[in-house]
């Protein structure tokens, strides 16, 4: 064992307690360490905090000016340094984006001052990693770990950086808590299927999962369509739904603090996405008891998801086929019922339990 001390300490660094699905992984990993024992020190950027969270926060985000200027950048950089020397991390896990290659390198070579480990929370690997090598060498070459979360991402990044330090541990899910907050009442008036992402961006393509449903069988049957998210694009795709006259059957819900309510209720769940990482919401409705109908798309959805077992993987980007598989899972019931019975014992292997231990044992730490 690397360790002897009994009292770990470890700094989880994030973006922010809110929002995505990388965010609600450090928040989850922060109650499992501090239910372990270990002191935790969550340290964000943005000042947004709304997913349950243990240990200590350094919220640098209360020190962010309207002006986001280099000296206001430097004060934050400062901060987290005097905060990371004061306490003697026994390891620093980082779970942001990290497309800034001076600042990175700063902060891997620099900043951080014991046992760090990176995390990789996409496939394109680029947002974590500069695609030139040499310098995503020295940067990262000689930490402790880096971590992806899929077979598919941890393959890319030893096959185009060499790093032997990599190893895949899937993100968490928090079972019990899924549970519980998927069980709260929740009646649309209607049958639906649901789809959950921001869509500020196109890598969701709600556009595509719009115009698959349209050209399905689904709003024939009554079974509407249900966006829990916000964004920018919104209005386009209100636009989409009325040119496809399936906008009385398309519907908004914006983002909710319980979308777990709405996958449990949903009778299926749809991933339409360009790429993704490990998708947490394909976990959260499988632990919600609800399959999924998803692109097979770089990464994640294939490491999930046994096709006709408990969802349906579709061929990469092929709407007319994300069609089919929609009413297939609507209307064959011997294959809905498989999907459905084994949605919950499919995503064991993610569970916080799980993926917590894998993480100390990484750490070499025996509680």
């Amino acid at each position: 064992m690397t360790n002897q001390k009994q009292n770990y300490k470890i700094a989880l660094i994030g973006y922010r307690l809110s929002g995505g699905g990388g965010d609600r992984v450090m928040a989850n990993l922060s109650l499992f360490f501090a239910e372990k024992g270990l002191d935790v020190h969550t340290i964000i950027v943005l000042d947004e905090v709304t997913f349950p969270y243990a240990g200590k926060l350094l919220n640098l985000g209360l020190l962010k000016n309207k002006t986001n200027g280099i000296y206001n950048k430097w004060i934050r950089l400062k901060a987290i340094q005097r905060h990371l020397r004061a306490h003697n991390f026994d390891f620093i896990i980082d779970f942001r984006f990290r497309s800034k290659p001076i600042q990175e390198l700063l902060l891997s070579r620099i900043i951080y001052n014991t046992k760090t480990i990176f995390t990789v929370h996409s496939y394109l690997i680029n947002h974590y990693m500069p695609d030139f090598t040499p310098l995503t060498r020295l940067m990262y070459g000689s930490v402790y770990a880096n971590v992806a979360i899929t077979e598919q991402a941890t393959k890319r990044i030893i096959q185009q950086h060499q790093l032997r330090n990599t190893r895949t541990i899937y993100n968490p899910v928090d079972i019990a808590a899924i549970q519980q907050s998927a069980a709260e009442p929740l009646d649309l008036g209607f049958r639906y299927i649901v789809a959950v992402g921001q869509f500020s961006n196109p890598i969701k393509q709600f556009d595509k999962l719009i115009t698959a449903y349209a050209s399905s069988v689904l709003a024939q049957k009554q079974i509407h369509l249900v966006i829990v998210g916000e964004g920018t694009l919104q209005l386009k795709l209100e636009e989409l739904a009325a040119s496809l006259n399936v906008a009385e059957k398309v519907h908004f819900a914006g983002y909710q603090d319980n979308p777990f309510a709405y996958m449990k209720n949903a009778l299926f769940t749809v991933l339409s996405s360009r790429n993704e990482g490990l998708p947490m919401v394909i976990l959260e409705s499988l632990a919600s008891g609800t399959p999924v109908v998803a692109f097979d798309c770089d990464s994640g959805p294939r490491e999930m998801i046994v096709s006709g077992e408990n969802g349906l993987l579709v061929e990469n980007q092929d709407v007319p086929k994300l069609a089919e598989a929609m009413n297939r899972m609507a209307t064959d019931s011997a294959l809905y019922e498989r999907c459905k019975n084994n949605a919950l014992p499919s995503v064991m292997p993610f569970s916080i339990e799980t993926i917590g231990n894998q993480w100390l044992e990484l750490m070499k730490i025996n509680l």
